[in-house]
């Protein structure tokens, strides 16, 4: 009886215990070989042993919205659609979860930053659109995208419920605790975000640990772990250098694993959700919450008049 019990007690430590896979890649012009380049990075961290596989930011193409131009908007497409399908194939092929960053075209004229998320026999299990637009000389998002309608979600998956936001959601951290407190138990974070290459190496720097601070921040404000995935590599005829430098936090911030800000990556980490309830415990943000007192969030300034 006591061996059983033994038995059980490590069968669920074990269960709690995921493994995430980060695809950090370069993308040329051509959608198809973006899409296949990114299934065979699936197989790749499925064959490592991931459980989720997450991949970065509008991974089908380069990230068209430096510029506004019209005919970028071909490069959109339904969801579900091809894409999703093509994913919801290795998905079921290697038992993972596939988190996948699309361009959605939702209706003539009506199109989201969106991304999928596909359960590990290849169901469909939901989108979120990405709620925070951005709008910054190379990163023309407003022209392209109309702010997600769903809300912040969150996604019951084989290896455990995920929250999912998309790059700009990252600098908000009503974003993370909203997700939080609909129960999500790992964060992640499909990027895509470089320096200009006429920047100096100290400006680089700076933004690159702001982005980095905020994101782990989220990590230790809730009490869940973080994952972001950037894309790297020179985009834009060689103006912009995606910073890659994607990582993976536990659920107190501690970076796990972090990639460079030069090579394609794809790597396998383990994270403890057990932990989530042991820092809450330490560290009780939680608990202390003064939520009779947030009302003001709700306005844009709280101007004196």
């Amino acid at each position: 009886m006591y061996f059983c019990y033994i038995r059980l007690i490590q069968k669920i430590r074990q269960m709690s215990k995921v493994k995430i896979g980060v695809v950090q890649m370069s993308c040329t012009a051509n959608k198809e070989e973006n899409l296949q380049k990114a299934i065979q990075k699936v197989r790749e961290a499925a064959d490592k042993g991931a459980q989720i596989v997450c991949l970065q930011e509008l991974f089908t193409s380069l990230y068209f919205c430096d510029v506004e131009d019209y005919d970028n908007f071909d490069l959109a497409e339904s969801i579900p659609g091809p894409s999703t399908n093509a994913l919801a194939d290795v998905a079921k092929e290697k038992g993972v979860v596939v988190i996948a960053s699309l361009f959605e075209k939702r209706a003539e004229g009506l199109y989201h930053n969106t991304t999928a998320v596909l359960d590990v026999d290849g169901t469909y299990l939901g989108k979120y659109r990405k709620m925070h637009i951005p709008d910054d000389p190379a990163f023309y998002e407003k022209f392209y995208f109309t702010p997600g309608d769903l809300g912040y979600k969150t996604f019951q998956t084989k290896f455990g419920k995920i929250g999912v936001l998309i790059c700009w959601d990252q600098w908000y951290p009503e974003a993370a605790r909203i997700t939080s407190l609909m129960g999500a138990e790992i964060l992640f974070y499909p990027t895509a975000i470089g320096w200009a290459t006429d920047q100096d190496e100290e400006t680089n720097k700076d933004q690159y640990d702001a982005w980095q601070t905020i994101q782990r921040s989220h990590a230790v404000a809730n009490g869940v772990p973080v994952v972001s995935v950037n894309r790297v590599g020179f985009e834009q005829d060689g103006a912009m250098k995606f910073w890659g430098g994607s990582f993976v936090t536990n659920a107190q911030g501690k970076l796990l694993y972090l990639a460079s800000h030069e090579e394609e990556e794809t790597e396998v980490v383990e994270v403890d959700l057990t932990e989530s309830d042991f820092f809450r415990k330490h560290w009780p943000f939680l608990r202390d919450r003064r939520i009779d007192s947030y009302q003001p969030i709700t306005k844009r300034f709280l101007d004196e008049d």
